[in-house]
């Protein structure tokens, strides 16, 4: 039987949550083939309660999401984006916490690739949590068009601890769309996540609002995470101490 990922607990009045964000490439690893036992397999090395994932199969008649969820004992939520061939892709949301409600905002431009967010509102020790999944586009204009009509939905005075977990595909450090994230969430660590098998370019991100939750931010470098995909996994811990701050 498979034991899904608990939030973890150095001590009563410290309470630690590891959430993940991967773009699993349709999990086709660098060998270009499928293979979902793989990614669930690393999955299980994440120990993250929350994990977002773009480059998901999500359609019918089959949902990576759902078999994803099922070998390692997760709630599941996917949102489709673009259709290719006959499989449709889109970014998902895998968590072992109560889900209250979800909703899509579209952030497609113009005739580009269709691309969008998935938020979720959970529970965490009595905190609200608002989880945003996301996969920015390839051009430096869309993005900045996606950075702000996100933001725009994302009102920092809700009360919730908002949490940000995508492949923002932002090469540059410098450009707008980080540093108008930044200055909402706080800076996020720029840790290379692609190509896996040398990584170049910090790609993959995760945001936290307060930013003085973090209190780690690493990539799986594991050999075996180098051939699952295209793109190394980011954990976040988090310690619901420092929201007292």
């Amino acid at each position: 039987m498979i034991t899904p990922p608990e939030p973890e607990s150095e001590s009563e009045s410290e309470p630690v949550l590891r959430v993940a964000t991967w773009n699993i490439h349709d999990a086709r690893g660098r060998n270009g083939e499928r293979d979902l036992d793989r990614v669930a397999e690393m999955l299980g090395h994440l120990r993250a309660p929350i994990v977002g994932l773009q480059e998901v199969r999500c359609g019918s008649p089959a949902c990576d999401a759902a078999y994803l969820a099922r070998q390692r004992g997760y709630h599941w939520h996917a949102i489709e984006t673009w259709r290719h061939d006959d499989a449709q892709y889109g970014n998902a949301l895998l968590t072992t916490l109560p889900v209250e409600s979800t909703q899509v905002h579209d952030l497609s431009v113009g005739r580009r690739e269709p691309r969008a967010a998935l938020e979720a509102h959970l529970r965490w020790q009595g905190q609200r949590l608002r989880v945003v999944v996301t996969h920015l586009g390839l051009r430096a204009g869309e993005r900045r068009t996606q950075v702000e009509r996100l933001l725009a939905r994302l009102p920092p005075d809700d009360g919730s601890i908002t949490i940000l977990l995508g492949d923002i595909n932002e090469w540059w450090l410098w450009g707008r769309p980080l540093r108008w994230l930044h200055r909402r969430f706080g800076a996020s660590p720029s840790l290379r996540t692609y190509p896996a098998r040398w990584p170049l370019f910090a790609l993959d991100r995760v945001w936290v609002s307060p930013p003085w939750m973090v209190s780690a931010v690493s990539s799986l470098q594991a050999p075996a995470a180098r051939t699952v995909s295209d793109h190394l996994p980011v954990v976040a811990t988090l310690r619901l101490r420092e929201v007292a701050r």
